[in-house]
């Protein structure tokens, strides 16, 4: 019994080995050749495409299915799965999805003073529950990463999109504001599963020196819903009730459901739920548990390049929120507008920064990377985050800093207010792409780097919106715009070290894992060992039963 466990845990290993090795070789055997990819589509429809199951030793415990390298290298055919066309379709449907999360953050936010007065509280209540909002937008990832990453991408889009879609229901006909606040915090946890799963579906279906193009369009959502969000809901209160901005919502989210279900296929390489193939069911709930927990997302900060540039894109929420969040109690009395209306008119000059920016960010992101390739032959994933040091350190920092002392001593009206904001939008389009695109390139395939991006930036983004309004009463916006530009500035440091040090330190880290699984598997066949000869000692054979009876 043991020589067999010994077997199977020597199997289990070289699988492992096998599915994360950098060698040309295991990337060709890890694939099945074009007849039987062409007779499996034949036999199973367009929209399942193939996965590799890797089918680990089920005598083994759940650490054999943590991956040992942070960098995986995944077969180059695996990107020619679908055609370029169908490509298209998820990618907009995708970056429809993230829309709906963030537009709902901020839509609210023109309503604030109608909220606050229907339930009988004030504004700063009511912007708590959209702080509260954005701190359930960054626990969220945690649960539904791990889970995506064990049962693919597809069921956990189709559900996270029905339970949006009731919740939104749910908030337009809430009859008091514990109601308001609970469905608020659900929409929350179910709409930034669009999010984190659009960006690991990209990262499944787009080879790295295109990603970045592709993952710009999709971050267009991501970031025109909160620019757009506070003018839409301008101008429905201004002319309807603010409970219409939910309707809409839910209308969008029914569109984001059926969208789901009929366009968008499993795109996942490898399901977690492949390796539990044969296990019994105690030892499968186990290893479930173990897959699904949620430490696994904040395990992957170890690596100080995940956790600088996750501070990098924290950097960048902070100073989108806390541009937008204050908008309406900021600009309204200084330029004497009277009506919601017209102060979200303001939120489209960061929106149609973010427009301009799709068409041009991600394109740099991956032209960088192409130009290093050439110039060194090979692709090293820290070389993407070139692309976003200028625009991080020179031009956000510089336009928040003129917008908030602007604004604060009354120098150059509505126009100048409006072009900063403009151009931040824009290069904030020029960042995102490149910090979450390498993500994508330095952990292939695993859902839970970007939820460890999205969980820390997410929870800066609910502490600037909570603390902005009472900060800029304190301070002033022109000294809480210092301390934005000042934090993206840092920010810019932390990834311009991770350029230098991110390799050295990803190496390091994934060798201490390797020694520890070696170690590992050394003691645990050394206990097999032990048992086995135990099992041999305690053996009655008949010879021996009859000398002990002589």
């Amino acid at each position: 019994m043991s020589q067999a466990d010994n077997t199977r845990r020597q199997t289990a290993d070289q699988s492992q080995v096998s599915m994360h090795s950098h060698s040309s070789t295991s990337s060709s055997s890890s694939i099945h050749t074009d007849e039987t990819r062409s007779s499996r589509d034949t036999a199973q429809g367009p929209d399942l495409l193939d996965r590799c199951p890797t089918n680990h030793s089920h005598s083994m415990g759940p650490d054999v299915i943590e991956p040992i390298n942070s960098v995986i290298e995944i077969p180059d055919e695996v990107y020619d799965r679908l055609p370029p066309h169908r490509k298209l379709i998820i990618v907009s449907l995708l970056a429809f999805c993230s829309f709906l999360a963030p537009i709902s953050s901020t839509s609210v936010l023109s309503a604030t003073p109608e909220v606050a007065a229907e339930y009988h509280t004030t504004g700063s209540i009511v912007n708590l529950v959209n702080a509260f909002y954005m701190l359930f937008m960054g626990l969220s990832p945690m649960f539904w990463a791990p889970l995506s990453q064990v049962y693919g991408r597809r069921i956990v889009t189709l559900i996270t999109a029905v339970a949006f879609l009731l919740c939104s229901v749910a908030t337009a006909l809430s009859p008091n504001l514990a109601a308001f606040f609970v469905f608020r915090l659900l929409s929350a946890f179910e709409g930034t599963s669009f999010i984190l799963v659009g960006s690991a579906v990209i990262g499944d279906i787009y080879r790295p020196t295109e990603r970045g193009t592709a993952l710009g369009w999709f971050l267009s959502g991501t970031l025109v819903g909160p620019a757009l969000g506070p003018f839409i809901g301008g101008v429905i209160v201004t002319y309807k009730s603010w409970r219409v901005i939910f309707w809409l919502q839910t209308a969008l989210a029914g569109i984001a459901a059926i969208g789901s279900y009929f366009l968008l296929p499993e795109t996942i390489y490898h399901k977690g739920a492949d390796d539990l193939v044969g296990y019994s069911v105690k030892r499968k709930a186990k290893v479930l548990a173990h897959m699904m927990n949620p430490w696994r997302v904040i395990r992957l900060w170890e690596y100080p390049n995940l956790l600088l540039t996750g501070l990098a894109t924290s950097a960048l929420i902070w100073n989108m929120y806390s541009l937008l969040t204050p908008i309406r109690y900021v600009l309204n009395p200084r330029y004497n507008l009277t009506t919601p209306l017209q102060g979200g008119l303001f939120y489209l000059a960061p929106g149609c920064g973010y427009l301009t920016g799709t068409f041009l960010g991600g394109r740099y992101a991956d032209f960088v990377v192409k130009k290093y390739i050439k110039k060194r032959g090979i692709r090293i994933p820290e070389d993407r985050l070139y692309s976003a040091l200028p625009f991080m350190g020179i031009v956000i920092p510089g336009c928040v800093l003129i917008y908030g002392w602007c604004v604060e001593k009354n120098v150059g009206g509505i126009p100048l207010t409006v072009v900063v904001l403009y151009l931040q939008g824009v290069a904030q389009l020029f960042c995102f792409p490149s910090l979450n695109t390498y993500c994508l390139d330095v952990m292939p395939g695993r859902s839970e780097v970007i939820a460890g991006n999205y969980v820390i930036r997410y929870l800066f983004a609910c502490t600037g919106t909570a603390v902005v309004l009472p900060a800029i009463n304190e301070i002033g916006v022109g000294g809480f715009s210092t301390i934005s530009a000042a934090f993206v500035c840092v920010s810019t440091i932390g990834v311009y070290v991770s350029i230098r040090c991110g390799k050295r330190w990803r190496e390091r880290i994934d060798a201490k894992k390797r020694a520890a699984r070696k170690m590992h598997n050394q003691r645990k066949s050394a206990q097999s060992g032990d048992d086995h000869v135990r099992a041999q000692q305690n053996v009655t054979t008949p010879q021996t039963q009859q000398k002990e009876e002589v």
